[in-house]
Parts: structure tokens; C-alpha cells; sequence
């Protein structure tokens, strides 16, 4: 993004330089190093008010020391003022449920903390600046989070799961609870799903095991989850986020009324449904630059071959792209209700890319009747509040950490239009290469 940036002088009017007559000038103020001032944009903040036009943001060391309109908010004297006229800032998306994992292209690599900290960059280019990776994390995971409340931030936050908890015993799982607790994961993870038929799931007794010992450790409980019957199940257990849609029939009032009651949030992830039938033909989004910028060709034309053709086109992944419909109704009824919405996308296996998917998941959502700042909320403020990060991230306000986007168009008025990505900030850095 190409913005005009300028040391505000103070007292220094065209007036007093041209009048003459031996008045004084001023001397210039001294910027003071990390206070930047964001003049002239339109900001979304991200809880859901309506879009502040001709807006300031004032940063200060890594967070947000003010936000408002310019008439109500004082740019102070010695920030270095970044013009952002005819742009839109929204906050940096959360991702509530992604994977950060040993994934390059479509090879595994070696799970280090530069292969972490390469697929958190990879997300914050695209403007997902928070990542709940649930599963299969390790302490190379743990080591970057660890160090990431820092001003001096560049890339993608992470928060982690650790070992998915798999049982098979209540007794075993209470064990791996233990364990997962220790190793310093901010959340637990289970998977409550028989594939399709092809794999038995895990007992209600098991899981309602591993939420008592989670909530005994102080950590929430996360399920991977498929079936009305299950989702009732696990908020009745009281699991903490339903971390997928209900895809095999509709939701009911019962769901309605216990995720109503017990205020758990649903993630629905409707680009992992995607993900298992796009490639029966060639998805047109392999000729969008926005995709492609990120992407080696080689993975394209990998992805854009017979087999690939033929893993799309299984028994599982048809069934799978039925049951997206079902999803996507699901996600507007609930909306409807009033439940909490929590974007995630499980990006992070092959083939499902991170960043470019976030962007899709916020498509699927107004394409399923959301409105553009529905699916906005969802992915900032929303998520945020849903995965217990909202005091320091989540939505563009004084104290909050300086996670922003600035786009070329706005939002609102098309979803899409999240992809006119200018330039990404972490803690008021700009992130290399977005």
C-alpha cells in the first residue's frame, strides 16, 4: 500500500512561514518512535457498530491507545500520521479453529519452530492474525506463542491444543488430559466422529471424562463433532466450543436452547467441506492472483490432476459437499438465534491453504444468508470473545493489541472485497510482505 506518512509540526502554518516579520518559528516536534496516528480511513472496529468514516486510530508501543472520528479524537503532536484516506481498517481476523502443523505445500516437513513461524506468517499475510491451532501441536508451537506478547510482533498469534485426546478408556483419557495440561496447551481437543460409518467414535462416557478432567485442569474443552445427536451430547457433558457445523440434518430448538443456554459458541468451518470435493475439477480460485501470489505451481498442478480428480470425487467427499448446504443452513438458523459465531476454517492439512480459505469462510458465511458484518464480528470480535483472547485482541479498541488490516475497498459492501488487502499490521508492525 502506497500512504503518504508526515511529522506533524506543531504551530507550523503556511500563515506563519509567508507572514515574515520576524516572528518565531517553531521548531519541529521530534516523532516519537512507535506512536503512529491512522487519519483519514474508514474503520470497522469489529464488535458490530456501525463503520466510523474519516476515522483515527492512534497507536501507541503495539496497542491501540484511541480510535474514533477525527473531530472527536486529538492525533497527538509527535506521531508519525499514516494517511489512509479511501481505505477501509477492519482488526486482523481469528482464526478459532486452524492447525499450524508440519505441512510445506503438500510434503511433510520437519515440525520446527521456523516451519511455526513460516505458516503464522503465511496466515498473517493474508490477515489472519490469530490462530487457535487444534490438534497435533507440539512445544515448537508453544515456544513461538511464548514469546509472541511482544511489541516487536510480525507475524500470526498462536494459541495451541497440543495432543488431541483420543481415549480409548475414560481412564485413559483422563491421563491424556493430564499430560496435554503439562504440556502447557490453552486448550484440550477431542473428535467426536465416526467418519462416515468408517471408524468407531469415542464413548459419550470417554468424553464426558476428558471435559471433567479439562475443566479440573482450568482448560476449555473443544470438540471436533459431526451429528445433531452428538453436538446435544457434548453440550449436555458441557464441552466448551462446538468446533464444526452439525452437517447431517438440521438443527433443532433442543440445540438451540442448549447452546442458548450455556452460551458455547459454534465454529463452523465450511472450508473444510470445500476442501474435501474442489478438486473434482479445476476450482476456479487456482487463476486468482490473490491465491496463486502464495502458492508454488507445483502444488497447483498436483491438485489439478486425474487423482487428485478421483480423491474428489469419492463416495466421502460427494457426501461431504451435500452436506455442506446442510451446514450453511445450519450456521443461518443458529445465527438467527441469536448463538455466538466463532469463524474457523481447519486450515493447516494439504490442500487446505491458510489465509486464502479464511477469506473464503467469510464468503460461505453471507453466501449462507450472514450479512458482511455478520461474518466480520464473527471473524474479530466474536471468535475472540468465543476463544477467551477478547481482553487484548478481536476488535479495534483503546488497550487491544494493534492487529489491523487495511483494505482498498470496503467490506460492507461486498465481502469479497476483504481480498483488496493493502497492508497488514501486528502490534502496529507491518507484516513483511502482505
Amino acid at each position: 500500500m502506497q500512504v503518504r506518512q508526515f511529522a506533524v509540526l506543531f504551530g507550523l502554518t503556511a500563515m506563519a512561514v509567508g507572514c515574515g516579520g520576524g516572528e518565531p518559528v517553531p521548531e519541529p516536534v521530534e516523532m516519537t518512535p512507535g506512536l503512529q496516528a491512522f487519519v483519514g480511513g474508514r474503520i470497522i472496529d469489529g464488535t458490530g457498530a456501525a463503520a466510523i468514516e474519516d476515522g483515527v486510530l492512534v497507536v501507541r508501543d503495539g496497542r491501540i491507545e484511541a480510535v474514533g472520528t477525527s473531530d472527536s479524537v486529538t492525533v497527538p503532536a509527535d506521531a508519525e500520521q499514516i494517511d489512509v484516506s479511501g481505505r477501509t481498517l477492519m482488526p486482523g481476523m481469528v482464526n478459532a479453529h486452524g492447525h499450524v502443523n508440519n505441512i510445506q505445500g503438500l510434503e511433510q516437513v520437519d515440525y520446527t519452530e521456523a516451519q511455526v513461524e513460516r505458516q503464522l506468517g503465511l496466515y498473517a499475510r493474508y490477515g489472519v492474525t490469530t490462530v487457535f491451532s487444534l490438534g497435533g501441536d507440539g512445544p515448537e508451537s508453544m515456544m513461538v506463542r511464548d514469546r509472541q506478547d511482544s511489541a516487536d510482533l510480525e507475524h500470526a498469534r498462536i494459541y495451541v491444543a497440543g495432543n488431541i485426546v483420543t481415549g480409548p478408556s475414560p481412564e485413559e483419557a483422563r491421563e491424556q488430559v493430564a499430560e496435554v495440561a503439562a504440556s502447557g496447551a490453552d486448550v484440550v481437543k477431542i473428535r467426536i466422529d465416526d467418519n462416515l460409518g468408517s471408524s468407531t467414535k469415542m464413548t459419550q462416557e470417554t468424553y464426558q471424562a476428558v471435559i471433567e478432567a479439562a475443566h479440573e485442569h482450568g482448560l476449555k474443552l473443544t470438540a471436533h463433532m459431526y451429528y445433531l445427536e452428538d453436538a446435544k451430547g457434548l453440550l449436555e457433558a458441557g464441552a466448551d466450543l462446538l468446533a464444526h457445523s452439525v452437517r447431517d440434518v438440521e438443527v433443532d430448538d433442543e440445540l438451540v436452547t442448549l447452546l442458548r443456554d450455556t452460551g458455547v459458541c459454534y465454529c463452523p468451518t465450511l472450508m473444510r467441506e470445500v476442501s474435501t470435493f474442489a478438486y473434482e475439477s479445476r476450482p476456479e480460485w487456482f487463476d486468482d492472483a490473490f491465491f496463486s501470489k502464495e502458492v508454488d505451481p507445483s502444488v497447483i498442478a498436483t491438485l489439478d490432476s486425474p487423482e487428485w480428480r478421483d480423491r474428489s470425487s469419492s463416495p466421502s467427499a460427494q457426501t461431504y459437499k451435500a452436506q455442506l448446504e446442510v451446514a450453511k443452513a445450519n450456521l443461518k438458523t443458529l445465527s438467527d438465534a441469536g448463538i455466538p459465531i466463532a469463524m474457523g476454517t481447519d486450515t493447516g492439512p494439504a490442500a487446505r491453504f491458510q489465509g486464502y480459505f479464511e477469506h473464503g469462510e467469510l464468503a460461505l458465511m453471507v453466501d449462507a444468508g450472514l450479512t458482511p458484518m455478520q461474518a466480520i464480528v464473527a471473524s474479530t470480535s466474536s471468535a475472540a470473545r468465543c476463544m477467551e483472547v477478547d481482553a487484548d485482541l478481536g476488535s479495534l479498541q483503546a488497550g487491544k493489541w494493534a492487529d489491523f488490516l487495511v483494505l482498498g475497498a470496503n467490506p460492507l459492501d461486498d465481502i469479497a472485497n476483504t481480498q483488496t488487502l493493502e497492508t497488514v499490521y501486528i502490534a502496529g508492525n507491518v507484516v513483511p510482505g502482505a
